[in-house]
């Protein structure tokens, strides 16, 4: 009887900790109080496939990034794959990869995902725009403390990354806090 409480104690004490963790993980600036709903629906056949990441708001759990790029696929049990590659430090550091799951929230016209790369916590990620063609997205979340301008290649020409900014600022985000995410 002892060793159950005590065994339950112990969980209790570690679950909280890691909640307080994964609190204190994803606290930044914030970047937009006023969050916009995806503006379309998504065709998901069509948003499979690789993004380059051409600008974000930093965060933790991508610093010192370069070169990154998320790959999306259709896993049997209809959840979507996704794949995390970045550089450490420039477009050549060591690589790092994150692997992870999405499911879309249901009534959501495919624009909203819960995305997970640990365990059984979800993170949320809408995709608040697309170009009509999927050329380019922009991702965010409700918190307004994460964004990422997302291209179907690597180096956009500058009208493409202009059109991006500008419809992430009539977004209502603030362009200062964005950081460019260098390419090879």
């Amino acid at each position: 009887m002892k060793n159950r409480r005590a065994l339950s104690g112990l969980i209790a004490i570690s679950a909280s900790a890691l909640l307080a963790g994964c609190a204190s993980f994803s606290a930044g600036p914030v970047g937009n109080s006023a969050i916009p709903e995806p503006a379309k629906s998504v065709d998901l056949n069509r948003y499979l496939g690789r993004w380059y990441e051409i600008g974000r708001y930093e965060a933790k759990f991508q610093k010192d990034c370069e070169a990154v790029s998320a790959d999306y696929s259709l896993n049997e049990n209809g959840t979507i794959k996704v794949i995390n590659t970045c550089r450490k430090n420039s477009v050549d550091g060591k690589l790092s990869t994150a692997t992870g799951k999405a499911k879309i929230v249901k009534d959501s016209q495919n624009a909203k995902l819960k995305v997970s790369f640990f365990g059984p916590f979800y993170g949320d990620y809408w995709i608040l725009d697309r170009h009509e063609n999927y050329d380019w997205a922009i991702v965010g979340e409700p918190s307004g403390r994460y964004l990422w301008m997302l291209s179907r290649t690597a180096n956009p020409s500058q009208e493409t990354k202009s059109t991006i900014l500008q419809r992430v600022a009539e977004l209502g985000y603030n362009l200062d806090l964005i950081r460019t995410t260098k390419q090879p």
